[in-house]
């Protein structure tokens, strides 16, 4: 990090989009699977969590068959540690494998990326939930074998292939859908701040007007179609306000945060894990919180916070520190919070001015005064 840092002081470093080679977004996939893999792989080995192996190996099963194509199917064993990722190359080994399959929530998903790394092969992505823009990203988060954080894979490439099934997506709770448009709603600002820094996007290397153009159009899709989407996926229906939603909050949020880069909303995140209390919350719902806290910083247009609230508030996120489960707000506790947003490898420093720790506890607890305004 030091050699980068070194390098952003004399901007000599380029700038960069990076992407999933292929973005796959429709309804049904899984029983005609073959049609996309195929193109790049005809033996799939294929890392399932628990609730989907069978339907998989029956519906995508059968999908390989009938192409000519071969596949094995492997439940993923709870934890993205190494253990694990050992346990899945060696049966893709044996499998005669030439391309791995994730189908699954994050932890699923990076073993998958991880095994494929390993393997020297290319990796399909398939998520069951939409609740944040992680399957498109170059990146792998291994833990222990007990499940505690161990390090950061960094990957070379994104995945060959994105697959997003809004059949799947919508049908799982809607409080993962509604963490995804969190984590996807801040992604222009945060972009926008990197941009204007001259800051370091997540490849460290500096922001690209395509990042930031994809991370705004982003916002606008959610604007325009996060509401009628959540009310869909309430009711466990896959619809076109849903397939946009989906789209921005994968796709359009993992490129433009990858290329647009990170700023204070992320870093605030990072500070509220320190927080035992809010174990429990999705990133996206605390993510969100650090927007508002972010748009304090900046002290942006009314106009801007306002939409940004009304927007939260019609999703059913979390609003306030006490929607988030802060039942009583200990200063002590959130100013740890604010002096970690603040660490130095972290994204604060993608801010288009100094923030200091003092800063950040004074916007959370004005952001949240914000917020409590405008609570029902």
């Amino acid at each position: 990090m030091s050699e980068t840092a070194t390098l952003k002081k004399t901007d000599k470093l380029a700038k960069s989009i990076t992407s999933p080679k292929k973005f796959i977004v429709g309804k049904g996939i899984l029983s005609h699977i073959a049609d996309y893999i195929s193109l790049i792989g005809d033996s799939a080995y294929f890392i399932c969590d628990e609730f989907i192996v069978e339907r998989a190996r029956e519906e995508a099963g059968a999908s390989m068959r009938s192409a000519g194509k071969k596949a094995a199917f492997e439940k993923f064993n709870y934890e993205c540690s190494q253990t694990e990722i050992n346990r899945n190359r060696k049966l893709a080994r044996g499998a005669g494998a030439n391309v791995i399959v994730g189908i699954g929530g994050g932890k699923t998903l990076d073993t998958a990326k991880a095994t494929a790394y390993h393997e020297k092969l290319p990796v399909v992505i398939y998520p069951t939930i939409a609740s944040t823009d992680a399957p498109c990203t170059s990146l792998a988060v291994i833990y222990t074998d007990e499940g505690q954080f161990d390090h950061y894979l960094f990957l070379p490439s994104n995945p060959d292939m994105v697959i997003a099934d809004t059949e799947i997506l919508a049908a799982a709770p809607s409080r993962f859908f509604a963490a995804g448009i969190g984590d996807g709603l801040t992604t222009y600002f945060e972009a926008r701040a990197c941009y204007r820094a001259n800051g370091l996007n997540l490849v460290n290397l500096k922001p690209s007007l395509v990042g930031v153009g994809l991370a705004k159009l982003c916002y606008d899709t959610i604007k325009h179609n996060a509401v009628p989407a959540m009310r869909a996926v309430g009711r466990k229906l896959s619809t076109p306000a849903v397939e946009a939603t989906i789209e921005a909050t994968i796709y359009l949020s993992g490129v433009g945060a990858e290329s647009g880069g990170l700023a204070a909303a992320h870093a605030v995140h990072n500070g509220m894990t320190a927080v035992p209390t809010l174990h429990r919350v999705q990133h996206g719902e605390k993510v969100t919180f650090g927007l508002l806290t972010q748009l304090v910083l900046e002290n942006a247009p009314q106009e801007e916070m306002e939409e940004v609230i009304r927007i939260i508030k019609a999703v059913g996120l979390p609003l306030t520190l006490k929607d988030l489960g802060v039942e009583q707000f200990v200063e002590e506790e959130w100013r740890k919070v604010a002096e970690l947003s603040c660490a130095k490898n972290d994204t604060m420093g993608n801010m288009p001015f100094e923030v200091t720790p003092d800063d950040v506890f004074n916007a959370i607890v004005a952001a949240d005064a914000i917020a409590e305004s405008y609570h029902d």
